[in-house]
């Protein structure tokens, strides 16, 4: 059974830094892109970054310079560094995989005050 489990976020201010985790668990994902989505309130989810199983990395334009994902493959963890946050970076943060169907976890609330 495959599970992904977010953790990490909360509230910040404005210009401030939040680190996501998401460990992976019931098999091995190195050979797996993973990826970071996000929900904002009355909005569609949309991608935020992907990073390949070789480490290519794709960002959204609204997040690129300030947000960096990186994996560890030892630890099943795929990580979302976010920095020089924004109000309009509050949302529901989730991580997802695809292994022959697309996996999601449950998401962490990233919440940045003015």
């Amino acid at each position: 059974q495959v599970q992904l489990v977010e953790s990490g976020g909360g509230l910040v201010q404005a210009g401030g830094s939040l680190r996501l985790s998401c460990a992976a668990s019931g098999r091995t994902f190195n050979n797996y892109a993973m990826a970071w989505y996000r929900q904002a309130p009355g909005k569609e989810r949309e991608l935020v970054a992907t990073i390949t199983s070789l480490g290519g990395r794709i960002y959204a334009d609204s997040v690129k310079g300030r947000f960096t994902i990186s994996r560890d493959n030892a630890k099943n963890t795929v990580y979302l560094q976010m920095n020089s946050l924004k109000t309009e970076d509050t949302a529901v943060y989730y991580c997802k995989t695809r292994i022959y169907r697309e996996y999601w976890g449950q998401g962490t609330q990233v919440t940045v005050s003015s």
